[in-house]
């Protein structure tokens, strides 16, 4: 969707944590799991995988790549629309935060440039965008092969320095716009320290007295509940 020229915010929201209650793609693949008995043969490699993340062995980016092959397996576009669909109608209305939808119903009201910016994928990322009325997407890509998902992760895990980057970016499109971001964790910190108008939503105490020693604004979203 293209922006107005005179787009005056952008607001660039986090998902997990941030506009839900826990990860999403842990959610996701867990129903699958639960509608699709014929993966559990695979996830014998499960162990194994943790165990190296756990280690150092691995990174998030890597760890993701593997649970997504061991649970979808070969799964077609087909398959993973249906799975998408069937996540944002039965689970999604029960992860998201009422506060967190009334502040981004708030940035709609005045006319801001809606972006989710999300380190979860975009099997059904850019699905729940366009569900909650966003403008754009920003969310790691997953690779395909010959019309199945394979699990490669076709852009950097969208976390960390890596958001940042890609908030950079989206400065440098809207030179004169005020940038709004909400985030939830430690990893989200550097790109909040890059916003006009940053808040930390729904932070451990860690995450807080961290974000508190740079003057970043910290609320909790969840007090409502």
């Amino acid at each position: 969707m293209t922006a107005p020229a005179h787009t005056a915010r952008v607001a660039v929201f986090d998902l997990d944590g941030t506009l839900t209650r826990r990860d999403t793609l842990m959610s996701f693949l867990i129903m699958c799991l639960r509608d699709d008995r014929t993966a559990w043969p695979r996830l014998w490699r499960l162990p194994f995988t943790l165990a190296r993340f756990a280690l150092g062995l691995s990174d998030r980016g890597r760890l993701k790549a593997s649970l997504i092959r061991q649970v979808l397996g070969r799964a077609t576009r087909s398959d993973i629309e249906q799975r998408a669909q069937a996540f944002c109608d039965e689970c999604l209305p029960g992860l998201l935060l009422p506060r967190a939808l009334e502040t981004v119903a708030g940035h709609r009201r005045a006319g801001d440039r809606l972006v989710l910016m999300s380190a979860s994928v975009d099997l059904y990322v850019p699905l729940i965008a366009a569900r909650l009325g966003f403008h754009e997407t920003i969310c790691t890509g997953v690779g395909w092969k010959a019309g199945h998902v394979d699990g490669t992760l076709t852009t950097e895990n969208r976390r960390g320095a890596e958001k940042s980057r890609c908030l950079r970016q989206l400065k440098a499109r809207f030179p004169a716009a005020a940038i709004a971001a909400y985030g939830d964790s430690g990893s989200d910190l550097e790109h909040l320290l890059l916003a006009d108008e940053p808040l930390l939503v729904n932070a451990s105490r860690a995450t807080a007295r961290r974000a508190a020693r740079h003057g970043l604004p910290c609320v909790d979203w969840r007090d409502a509940e």
